[in-house]
């Protein structure tokens, strides 16, 4: 069954262009061993991530990121079974502002000055 899963969390640490570039790079060669697609959102030093797979997959990461000292505050705001995925063509999509994307990474979707985006509202939505 599919499932997807949504949390926040405050990052421990103020994180620049290399080490988001690199983070992801890490998300998305994991993911794709899962079978996980998502997207991650970064703003203020806040991540939102909507992860999506088979509920295994999803329990795997799940306690992972738990145990990931790049996060404290972490919450999860939704879980469920769900028809399709959202982010089906991403096995980590990432939404942060645009200064960000220094090293010109595929799937990357610059926020507004508000912190959303179409990628981002997708995630949000429950």
């Amino acid at each position: 069954m599919l499932e997807r899963l949504v949390y926040r969390s405050q990052a421990t640490h103020k994180l620049g262009s290399l080490h988001l570039f690199n983070l992801l790079s890490q998300c998305r060669e994991k993911n794709k061993r899962l079978g996980i697609t998502g997207h991650l959102l970064y703003t203020e030093e806040i991540f939102v991530q909507c992860i999506e797979g088979h509920k295994d997959s999803l329990d795997a990461l799940w306690a992972s990121i738990q145990r990931d000292e790049r996060h404290h505050q972490l919450e999860l705001l939704s879980r469920g079974p769900v028809a399709d995925r959202r982010f089906k063509d991403w096995t980590m999509a990432f939404s942060s502002y645009s200064h960000f994307n220094k090293y010109n990474m595929p799937g990357f979707f610059p926020v507004e000055h508000d912190g959303m985006n179409e990628a981002a509202k997708k995630c949000a939505e429950v």
